[in-house]
């Protein structure tokens, strides 16, 4: 067999990644370990939480059910982690000078993707996580002897003034530096006063700030050998490490399951032509460690933008979506449904509004009276405000599209052997959204709904009798709206005719 450049690139080497415990970052760790198999050390930067030590975490990561192939064929692999004690917050992440003595003499390839990705944050802590932490990895790269590569994981939504966005860092109208010094150093309450007018056109400190690293890291790199990922709507595996594997309600994921349970019926978007951009988990993974090859190898002059997105190779539609989704459920229910799986798309704020009162609300309250008067817990309220909360920051995102050009992403691609297409596949020209959807739907099924493919029979039986009382639901209020015209039309005619009498009598 053809050997694969970026296996053998990657023997003997040691690599460095932040955000190890997030959704990508696991990932990431279980793909190169399983690819390259001659990787010397993978050391992870932890945090004690929740009172629980490092390595008690490591334990907790490693049993994670996203190694589960990886320990049934591989199970040495999971000895090359090493986990350092430190936090992306502090000054040099706060290690100690041993581990950071074993990062500088050992590591030759970074990867940072420890952010905050919550979009309500205050712009300070945005700040901390998003913009400073970058920067402190940055000081400890300047000190590596061996490093090759720093990988620093982005956002497509960095830029989302302009309708297409080229693979380049835009310049900032005010020195990067000072503003983040400012917000820095700003009384908290000020801070909150004036984050509107900071954030400008953008919708959230998640993606002011990730536009704000950026523009830092590219002016402060020097010969650091920087290179930026933009990864656009994060969704389920393609592939790897199981078809439509998945751990978080973030994103799109939510409002599928919501969708799959009946839950959520009605969602906003400005147009169902309107382009999206989804990436699955697995292609963005795979491109960032080819990422990482490339700039070793090839050395660019200067730091080099890859987006990993859909929008510019291969687009997909709002109203695909909600069609690919929809279709998808039907045909492979979940168990547990509150009703008929159905989904509809408006740009008229009323009309959501209308519909999230008349399907969500209104039946909601009617299920907690009936569970109090059970002696029963009532939380459907709370539940669909807690949902629409969390489906309103993705407003911004619902009534916009943009392109992202994705040419370096491309050339990386084009210049892969076939041996390192089949193992670090990226392609996004080659994915079918509606298989991939179906994919999708099963990985959610089974890794978010926590429901066995087994319980398949029985939902598709579950299924039917909705599908059926739906349609009852709907023969009875059309028979109440037709009767009910009926008789304000009777109405008017009796007052009509009351009234025409009296004229005559006149």
């Amino acid at each position: 067999m053809a050997e694969s450049n970026i296996v053998k690139f990657y023997e003997d080497r040691s690599i460095f990644i932040t955000g190890a415990t997030g959704f990508m970052g696991k990932v990431l760790v279980e793909k190169l370990l399983r690819s390259c198999p001659g990787i010397n050390r993978l050391y992870i930067l932890m945090r004690p939480s929740k009172g629980k030590e490092v390595t008690v975490r490591l334990k907790e990561l490693i049993s994670n059910q996203v190694f589960d192939s990886l320990r049934r064929e591989q199970s040495n692999m999971l000895e090359k982690i090493v986990a350092v004690t430190g936090d992306v917050t502090r000054e040099g992440f706060g290690l100690s000078p041993s581990d950071l003595n074993l990062l500088i003499e050992n590591v030759s390839i970074v990867f940072n993707l420890a952010a905050t990705v919550r979009f309500d944050e205050e712009l300070k802590d945005a700040l901390q996580m998003n913009v400073k932490g970058p920067r402190y990895l940055l000081n400890i790269c300047r000190k590596m002897k061996h490093l090759e590569a720093f990988v620093h994981v982005s956002t497509a939504f960095s830029v989302v003034d302009r309708p297409e966005i080229d693979e380049v860092i835009y310049p900032s109208t005010m020195d990067p530096v000072k503003l983040a010094e400012f917000i820095d150093e700003a009384d908290a309450s000020l801070l909150n006063g004036i984050t509107k007018e900071l954030v400008g056109p953008y919708p959230n400190t998640y993606t002011y700030t990730k536009k704000l690293a950026e523009q830092i890291l590219e002016k402060e790199c020097g010969t650091v050998p920087l290179a930026i990922v933009r990864p656009s709507i994060v969704t389920a595996a393609l592939r790897e490490p199981f078809p439509g594997w998945i751990d978080n309600l973030n994103g799109p994921t939510g409002l599928i399951a919501g969708g799959g349970k009946g839950f959520i019926r009605v969602f906003k978007a400005e147009s169902p032509d309107l382009i999206t951009d989804l990436i699955p988990v697995d292609l963005s993974i795979n491109l960032m460690i080819a990422v990482a090859w490339h700039t070793a190898t090839h050395r660019p002059a200067n730091s080099s933008v890859y987006f990993s997105s859909t929008s510019y190779d291969n687009p997909i539609t709002f109203g695909q979506f909600e069609t690919f989704t929809t279709f998808a459920w039907r045909k492979y229910p979940t168990k547990d449904m509150l009703w008929y799986p159905t989904s509809e798309i408006t740009n008229k704020n009323w009309y959501y509004q209308l519909n999230v009162l008349l399907y969500h609300i209104m039946p909601a309250v009617l299920v907690d009276c009936y569970a109090r008067f059970m002696g029963q817990r009532a939380n459907r309220v709370r539940l669909y405000k807690k949902a629409f909360r969390a489906l309103s920051a993705f407003d911004f995102f619902f009534s916009k599209q943009w392109k992202f050009i994705s040419k370096n992403s491309d050339g990386i691609w084009s210049t892969l052997s076939a041996k390192d297409r089949k193992i670090f596949y990226f392609n996004v020209r080659e994915i079918n959204w509606l298989a991939y959807f179906e994919t999708y739907i099963l990985g959610t099924r089974r890794f978010i709904l926590k429901d066995d493919i087994s319980t398949l029979p029985e939902a598709k039986k579950n299924v039917t009798k909705l599908y059926l009382l739906r349609n009852c639901v709907h023969m009875v209020f059309f028979a109440a709206s037709i009767l009910g015209f009926s008789a304000v039309f009777n109405f008017f005619k009796f007052l009509l005719r009351g009234r025409t009498i009296a004229i005559s009598d006149l």
